[in-house]
């Protein structure tokens, strides 16, 4: 059973009890079953992780060049001073789920598959308000297990802004400086978040640089001051779980890195990748066809896919014959 699973085998328990001491003996528990399997880390190859980006990686030279650089660094620092905290923040279909997995398939050898690989989905994990307490003890738990166990695991947070307020702030005193809880130190492990959040800020600054005349490979982090923009408007979002959130206010987010939309022949790029993942064999007029058909914004210049990739290979299986 993965460790997914054996989480919600957990949040499930909380229907029978509400001894929060319970579920963390259970907790502590699994934990130590789970990593009985092995150390799976592999050494980690800076060359191999930007191949893996340059080649399936589309449209998004910011998020590989922050991703190669801040990955880099830190697995090469045999003693970080803090986690890596990663924010990815772009909307539907850039690739914010797919670096994740990129980055898990340079860290172990059973890529998003490990056992030290955590996805946490808001809206599926925590989907009670009224269990958050036990939410946050639960994830408490689960953290410290698995990185007492294995130092170097991976949290990954999807849909980070509807998770409820509280839930993002438990996270704090696992992200600070030379953090100990209990005992643990978790400066090896690494965090991130993904999120919907800031993303019409992301486009809105793209399409005035396109509107401008300029080249969208030359739009980077420091660019109309994009990074902390972006930081700040997801700290002061309050449709979002980050609305003032402990995590921002402290600074323990080491790069907030935007996911740009993505244009035609980017979705071109993703239309051949699906072809050959499914063993289509590649067919240049099919692929411009595909991604043509997919919906592109403003209305009238159709600059940006509204969906970027998503729905492609649904996209593509209806012109199969």
């Amino acid at each position: 059973m993965k460790a997914r699973e054996l989480f919600m085998v957990l949040l499930l328990a909380t229907n029978i009890t509400s001894s929060v001491a319970f579920l963390d003996v259970i907790v502590a528990l699994i934990s130590r079953i789970l990593h009985q399997e092995g150390d799976d880390l592999l050494q980690f190859n800076p060359i191999r992780l930007k191949d893996d980006l340059s080649k399936s990686l589309y449209g998004q030279h910011i998020v590989s060049e922050v991703v190669l650089k801040s990955v880099t660094s830190f697995m090469t620092d045999k003693n970080p001073n803090k986690p890596l905290v990663l924010s990815f923040h772009g909307t539907a279909g850039t690739g914010k789920n797919h670096v994740s997995k990129i980055i898990a398939k340079n860290l172990y050898k059973n890529g998003e598959k490990s056992t030290h690989f955590h996805m946490f989905i808001s809206q599926y994990h925590f989907p009670h308000k009224e269990y958050v307490n036990i939410y946050s003890a639960l994830l408490k738990q689960w953290i410290r297990g698995n990185v007492s166990s294995f130092p170097r695991s991976m949290f990954i947070f999807d849909e980070m802004d509807k998770m409820p307020p509280q839930l993002i702030n438990t996270l704090k005193p696992f992200l600070d400086y030379n953090s100990q809880v209990d005992g643990v130190s978790f400066n090896k492990a690494m965090f991130i978040f993904l999120s919907n959040a800031g993303g019409s800020l992301i486009v809105d600054t793209a399409l005035e640089f396109w509107k401008k005349g300029n080249d969208r490979n030359d739009l980077w982090m420091n660019s109309n001051d994009l990074e902390n923009k972006l930081a700040l408007h997801v700290f002061n979002d309050e449709t979002s779980g980050f609305l003032y959130s402990s995590i921002l206010d402290h600074h323990l987010v080491d790069h907030y890195v935007p996911f740009l939309p993505l244009e035609l022949k980017h979705v071109r790029q993703c239309v051949k990748a699906e072809m050959v993942h499914l063993n289509i064999t590649v067919d240049e007029d099919l692929a411009d066809k595909v991604a043509r058909d997919m919906v592109f914004y403003p209305e009238k210049e159709k600059v940006f896919a509204v969906k970027g990739c998503k729905s492609v290979r649904q996209k593509l299986v209806l012109y199969q014959e």
